[in-house]
């Protein structure tokens, strides 16, 4: 009798345990089911950073070269300097080419400034001629009323003194007849000389007149020509003010010059832009640098990331912020923290699966695949407070993500 009640305790017991232990597998399984779909883990993962190759903006010899090889250098440390003597000269000469123009402008700036004050004589000039010849047309317009008074003027005295003449010869013969008494001969006789003379006063008024009008026909031909003559420096002068234009129009091409001189200067001797790590040296001292040409490649240590694949059934819960543990696979047994920047929203198509996608129609695949494989979509998780310079990029990393806290 003990020994049935002891084997059914045995076996109540046994029981008990048996299903404790099932239940516990159970309980195990959901907990490590939540776990792997509620914070996905991967080993599909590996350290970036940026980098940018250091490639020259200008050539020349190189005559510095102070960093190696996976060097750690500072942001401001010098990186490279180029023979800098050919810019440094084109430079000089560029800031010598804008002095010239700057004298140039200056001078022809003062000459222009007297050629304003020809222009405003030459403008006197024109003003003056233009009433000198005002004044010539006057001139001859009483010259020729002047010819006409004394023309009809001579006219006269030639008619009085006809007249004159005549009545002299006609009383003279009467005279010795008695007819006429000798002061009556004697009144004719001066009569007559006094109108002989004044004919030959009126031709010499009329020879004036004449005289004046050539004399004012001749201040008009000048008055024309001193016209003429200021229209010209009027016209020269002011041509000779737009020759500053074309000057003051190569002003910002010199600027540009002496701009881009200097820039190609300042290019000879080129610094870190940030903290990193020099890498890919492939260059010494002494070597003629190429525009373009990289002569080695910086790491930026200022930001590290991890680049982790996760199955696209396990990205659905990720969001920007999310905190994971890093592992490195060269130290596992130090933890870094770091939080999802992004997520990646495509990937390479399939070829085998959707065909090659074209700009004509897709060529799908006649064949298919039985077991189909979850894409994997990159996740870009920013390391916090990285450890200075001892990350390397292409490091196997171990991602998993953890519940905020």
């Amino acid at each position: 009798m003990n020994d049935k009640t002891t084997s059914h305790s045995r076996t109540l017991r046994g029981t008990i345990i048996s299903s404790v232990i099932g239940a516990g597998a159970l309980i195990t399984a959901a907990l490590t089911l939540y776990t792997v779909n509620s914070y996905p883990r991967t080993d599909d993962a590996e350290v970036v950073a940026n980098i940018i190759g250091m490639a020259p903006l200008i050539a020349g010899p190189v005559v510095e070269l102070p960093v190696h090889d996976n060097d750690f250098v500072k942001k401001g440390s010098l990186l490279y300097k180029i023979d800098d003597r050919p810019y440094l000269y084109a430079l000089q000469d560029a800031l010598a080419a804008q002095e010239r123009l700057e004298g140039e402008i200056e001078n022809e700036t003062r000459r222009i400034s007297s050629q304003v004050s020809s222009v405003d004589v030459a403008n006197a000039g024109k003003q003056n001629a233009l009433a000198n010849e005002t004044r010539a047309d006057d001139e001859i317009k009483v010259s020729e009323a002047a010819i006409a008074q004394a023309d009809a003027s001579l006219k006269q005295s030639q008619a009085d003194a006809d007249y004159a003449v005549s009545n002299l010869h006609r009383i003279e013969p009467l005279l010795a007849k008695e007819f006429v008494t000798p002061d009556d001969v004697q009144r004719a006789r001066s009569l007559a000389e006094a109108k002989t003379a004044a004919v030959e006063q009126a031709r010499s008024a009329l020879a004036l007149a004449k005289g004046k009008l050539l004399s004012a026909t001749a201040q008009k031909q000048q008055a024309i020509a001193q016209l003429s003559q200021a229209d010209a420096q009027v016209k020269q002068s002011s041509q000779a003010v737009l020759v500053l234009a074309p000057l003051i129009a190569q002003r910002e091409s010199r600027a540009a010059a002496v701009r881009l001189a200097r820039y190609n200067y300042e290019q000879c001797s080129v610094v870190a832009p940030f903290d990193a790590i020099v890498t890919n040296l492939t260059i010494s001292e002494g070597e003629y640098a190429k525009v373009g040409q990289q002569m080695f490649t910086l790491i930026d240590t200022r930001k590290w990331w991890v680049l982790a694949n996760f199955r696209e059934t396990q990205i659905k819960d990720l969001r920007v912020g999310t905190p994971a543990n890093i592992f490195l696979m060269a130290d596992l047994h130090t933890r870094l923290q770091g939080y999802v920047e992004s997520v990646a929203y495509g990937v390479t198509p399939d070829p085998d699966v959707v065909g090659k996608l074209s700009q004509g129609l897709p060529d799908v695949q006649r064949t298919l695949n039985w077991v189909r494989l979850a894409s994997r979509y990159p996740v870009r998780i920013r390391i916090s407070n990285p450890p200075q310079q001892s990350l390397r990029i292409g490091e196997v990393a171990i991602v998993g993500m953890r519940p905020k806290s």
